[in-house]
């Protein structure tokens, strides 16, 4: 028996595997970079809201069309692979359809007949896919932000499931062994006399390269999800989970500063006392965020897993103004200099190396952050729970609290909120004489 195909198979998928695996790790170590915060509350919701939103599509389907198609898409293509577990026992054991051997034909006819079905019906949602992102050309595809890789990566990921599902019907239409027990090939029964004048060893040899090229291309397509905006398949999952429970508008409140505000407030406090004896003064910490490392993990974990399908961009309504922000850009931004910060330090050994750089000004400009009217829009757009508003609140905290660069018309308002007690320019004892005009 010839094992070479056997052992080939195997190296193919420990590479692919283990590639992705490296992959993953380093995925894994640029997220921690963030800052801590605490996400162990409220388990059940979060369990939910993963099972509503990342499983059941609740926040796709808002839009009808693109989210039906979006949900054939991805529960054809998730239930379609389940059919890679038995090409792996194929690959390794040198078996052939295995599923005949350990199921009844019936079941496994079902099962395939399924999975045909399922491609057709993938492959037409491909197909609407790319018409509306390159022929009608959608708005929300085609903003300043999309430049050349995000709108190929779009296409490429397309192309990718066309030849898959491809593959995988020409795979079974071709098999003369599963065509022979006339079961589960309600869809490759019409695709088989277009090879009817070819010889049985040509059939053999497009069957085999059929199915090479469609485990071999499953595992393309695993190793290309790290580089691309398609690896919200995975972590749509965590990301749902780990999502902002707290009401939209709700913002978090600064532990120094909380602590300055009351000891302000408490008459009995000394603020010129020295530390007591033993208690170490603790150094303030850097307010707000310039850079990913500044962030926490749970908002990095958001760029990872931005689709980049524009929604929330469409939604912001200084975008609609003409205004510059994208909140899509904030998010691509985001994770483009956690992935140059990773890279630096995989360069570096280890270790961070000071590049100069920063999220702030070389990625996202002040007049994007303050082109934000904090409404929310995009958080409540996004299909996967993604929080844009975050980062930009985060670095306008930087702005204001480390360089005191706030727009002239909020110092004003804060400089009145100090002496007046009110964002207005009045005195407090004049607060009241509008009521005697």
């Amino acid at each position: 028996m010839n094992y070479l195909p056997n052992i080939l198979f195997a190296i193919i998928l420990i590479a692919g595997i283990g590639y992705f695996s490296k992959n993953v790790k380093k995925l894994i170590r640029n997220i921690k970079l963030g800052k801590d915060v605490d996400v162990s509350d409220n388990k059940s919701e979060r369990w939910k809201n993963m099972a509503m939103i990342a499983l059941g599509q609740s926040k796709m389907v808002r839009r009808p069309i693109s989210g039906l198609l979006h949900v054939v898409v991805y529960v054809g293509f998730i239930i379609i692979n389940i059919e890679v577990l038995e090409i792996i026992i194929d690959g390794i054991f040198g078996t052939h359809r295995i599923g005949l051997k350990v199921l009844s034909k019936s079941v496994y006819g079902f099962l395939i007949g399924t999975f045909e079905v399922l491609a057709v019906l993938v492959f037409i949602s491909v197909i609407i896919f790319w018409a509306r992102r390159n022929i009608l050309k959608l708005a929300r595809f085609w903003k300043s932000e999309m430049t050349s890789w995000p709108k190929n990566d779009g296409n490429f990921i397309l192309y990718f499931e066309m030849v898959l599902m491809t593959l995988f019907l020409v795979m079974n239409a071709i098999d003369l062994d599963f065509q022979s027990i006339n079961s589960g090939n309600v869809i490759s029964q019409y695709i088989a006399p277009w090879f009817s004048g070819l010889q049985e060893s040509t059939l053999h040899v497009i069957e085999r390269g059929a199915w090479w090229l469609h485990i071999v291309g499953i595992l393309i397509f695993l190793n290309y999800l790290y580089f691309s905006k398609h690896l919200h398949i995975l972590l749509a999952f965590p990301n749902t989970y780990f999502g902002n429970l707290k009401p939209k508008g709700q913002l978090n409140n600064l532990e120094a500063v909380t602590n300055e505000v009351k000891m302000m407030m408490d008459p009995n406090v000394d603020p010129f006392a020295a530390p007591a004896e033993g208690v170490e003064e603790e150094v303030p910490a850097k307010f707000g965020a310039s850079d990913v490392q500044d962030l926490n993990w749970v908002q990095l974990l958001n760029a990872y897993t931005c689709t980049e399908c524009g929604r929330c961009t469409s939604e912001c309504p200084a975008n609609q103004t003409g205004k510059k922000l994208s909140p899509r850009k904030i998010m691509m931004d985001t994770r483009d200099r956690l992935e140059e910060v990773g890279k630096n330090i995989d360069e570096n050994k280890g270790e961070f190396k000071d590049d100069g750089k920063q999220l702030l000004d070389d990625y996202i400009t002040k007049e994007e952050l303050w082109a934000c009217t904090s409404c929310n829009a995009c958080v409540e757009a996004c299909p996967v729970s993604i929080d844009p508003l975050s980062i930009i609140l985060e670095m306008r905290r930087y702005l204001v609290m480390e360089q005191s660069a706030a727009p002239t018309e909020l110092n004003n308002m804060m400089t009145n909120i100090e002496n007046n007690g009110a964002p207005w320019p009045y005195n407090q004892m004049d607060r009241l004489n509008w009521k005697d005009e």
